[in-house]
C-alpha cells in the first residue's frame, strides 16, 4: 500500500501547475464546483467574475429542470422537436450543447445533417429529415433544419427560385401535420448583430479550438448580410403560424440567450415538480415572438441600420 501511494504522489508531482502557454478558459461549471473550497497548499487561486458564477448557478438549475422534463417525457411518451436557426455564429450550437449536456443520450438526439447527397437531392425535400423526427419520450434538437431552404440555399445559390417559393408554401402544411400528430414543435431563430457576428468570426480564426467551426459559407455571411435579412423576412412571414410559431432569441450575449432559450422550452411544457412560473419567466427584451419580429422588420425595412440580425 505504501509503495502504491508513493507512486501516486510521484505522478502528481510531475504535473505542471502554473506554467501553461495555452490561453484557455475554465471549463463551464468549474466556478460553481469549487466556490466553497478551502485554501490549501495544493490549491491555486483562480478568480472568476460574479456574473460568471451567477450564470453557472442559473444554468445548472435549468439543466436540472431539463432532466426532470426528460424523466416525465419517458413516462408520458411525449415527443418534442426543437429547431435552431439563425445566422452563422449566432450561438445555436452552444445552446444545444447546454441543453443536451446532462440528458440521457438514449432519449435525446442532436441532428446536424451534412449537405445532401445526389440521391437525397432527387428526393422529396423533407424526406431526409423525416427519419430524425422524435419517437415517444424523445427530445430531438435540429442544429439547422429544413429551413436551410429558406435562407442559406437561396442566398448561396444552392436551390432555384421555384424551389425556394415551393418550400415556403409547403413548410406550414408539413409542420401542421407534425403538430396535429402530437409532436411539440419549437422553432428558434437566434438573432445576432452584424458587429457581434464579425467579432465571433475573428475569434474562430485565432482560437485553434474553434477553427473547426469555420466554413466557406461563414466567410460570405457578412458579405451577404442584407440578402439574408430579406430571406429572413420572407421566411417569418410565410412560416410563422399559430400551430408552429417562431421564437426569436436575441443572442449578442450568448449566456443570456442560452438561459432564456431553455427557460422558454421549460415554461411551455408540463412535467412533474416543475419550478414556479416566475422562475422560468423569460426576458421580453431577449425572447421575441415571431409576429413581433415581423412587425419590427416591416417598420424598419427601409432603415437597415435599425434591423436586428
Amino acid at each position: 500500500m505504501g509503495d502504491k501511494k508513493k507512486k501516486q504522489e510521484d505522478t502528481r508531482e510531475k504535473r505542471p501547475v502554473t506554467d501553461n502557454p495555452i490561453d484557455f478558459r475554465l471549463q463551464e461549471g468549474t466556478a460553481v464546483r469549487f466556490k466553497d473550497t478551502k485554501k490549501d497548499t495544493n490549491h491555486v487561486a483562480v478568480w472568476v467574475s460574479k456574473d460568471a458564477l451567477a450564470y453557472e448557478i442559473a444554468l445548472k438549475k435549468l439543466q436540472t429542470e431539463l432532466m426532470k422534463l426528460q424523466q416525465d417525457m419517458k413516462k408520458t411518451g411525449a415527443r418534442v422537436l426543437a429547431i435552431f436557426e439563425g445566422r452563422d455564429a449566432a450561438g445555436k450550437g452552444g445552446t444545444i450543447k447546454r441543453i443536451s449536456a446532462f440528458l440521457n443520450p438514449r432519449n435525446t438526439r442532436v441532428v446536424a445533417l451534412a449537405a445532401p447527397s445526389d440521391r437525397e437531392t432527387s428526393q422529396w425535400y423533407f424526406q431526409r429529415y423525416v427519419p430524425h423526427l422524435p419517437s415517444a419520450g424523445e427530445l430531438v434538437l435540429f442544429d439547422r433544419s429544413w429551413y436551410n431552404r429558406a435562407m442559406v440555399e437561396p442566398v448561396m445559390g444552392f436551390c432555384t427560385d421555384e424551389q425556394h417559393k415551393r418550400f415556403l408554401k409547403d413548410v406550414p402544411l408539413f409542420e401542421e401535420m407534425l403538430v396535429k400528430d402530437g409532436i411539440k414543435v419549437f422553432k428558434f431563430y437566434f438573432s445576432v448583430s452584424k458587429e457581434e457576428q464579425a467579432r465571433r468570426f475573428e475569434s474562430r480564426k485565432t482560437d485553434i479550438l474553434k477553427q473547426y467551426k469555420l466554413s466557406p459559407v461563414d466567410n460570405l455571411a457578412q458579405t451577404y448580410w442584407d440578402q439574408y435579412t430579406v430571406k429572413k423576412f420572407q421566411m417569418l412571414n410565410e412560416s410563422n403560424r399559430t400551430l408552429s410559431p417562431w421564437t426569436i432569441i436575441r443572442s449578442d450575449d450568448k449566456k443570456s440567450a442560452r438561459l432564456n432559450c431553455i427557460k422558454h422550452i421549460l415554461s411551455q411544457l408540463d412535467y412533474d415538480n416543475k419550478l414556479p412560473a416566475e422562475q422560468l419567466a423569460t426576458n421580453p427584451k431577449l425572447v421575441i415572438s415571431g409576429i413581433d419580429e415581423i412587425r419590427h422588420m416591416e417598420k424598419n425595412l427601409f432603415d437597415p441600420a435599425r434591423l436586428r440580425g
